[in-house]
């Protein structure tokens, strides 16, 4: 009787770290920018993500900002790190299996920024049940705003060069 219950509460506990479509929800008063890393060759950012990666800055201006996560790939890492030296804020690393239970944990009540790559988005952006087509493209620059009562909206936007 003790193995079957630690046996099912095992099995729950595996199926809770999944996640699927709608199963995370944006606490209110919260947003999460999403970023594909910038342009690239190989595994590099090349000279239009570097230019891309400091549009972001200019690209965020005005908008609050509490906290950057991104995986600890590099190119992401490129990526975020104009913004971080002009915001001040440190590149906080995160799994990039799965992130979309942590972030809207983590996010809660503030304004964040995931800067990731095409699977990890498309899994954010499925988790959170988040209108389609996802982030995926260099340049796009999608908001999703929780209002005080749950109401999830996304502006979607574009930065840097064409």
């Amino acid at each position: 009787m003790h193995r079957r219950f630690f046996l099912s509460s095992l099995t729950a506990l595996a199926v809770a770290g999944c996640t699927t479509p709608g199963s995370v929800r944006l606490a209110p008063n919260t947003t999460l920018i999403v970023v594909r890393h910038s342009d690239r060759d190989g595994e590099n950012l090349n000279a239009k993500g570097l230019e891309r990666s400091r549009a972001l800055v200019a690209a965020l201006e005005g908008d609050p900002l509490d906290a950057i996560y991104s995986p600890s790939i590099q190119r992401n890492l490129d990526t975020a790190a104009p913004l971080s030296d002009a915001r001040g804020l440190p590149i906080e690393r995160r799994p990039q299996e799965n992130p979309a239970p942590r972030l809207a944990r983590e996010a809660v009540g503030r304004s964040v920024i995931w800067i990731g790559n095409k699977g990890n988005i498309q899994s954010i952006w499925d988790s959170f049940s988040l209108p389609q087509p996802a982030p995926l493209d260099y340049g796009d620059l999608f908001i999703a705003r929780a209002d005080a009562n749950g109401r999830v909206t996304v502006e979607r936007r574009r930065f840097g060069p064409e």
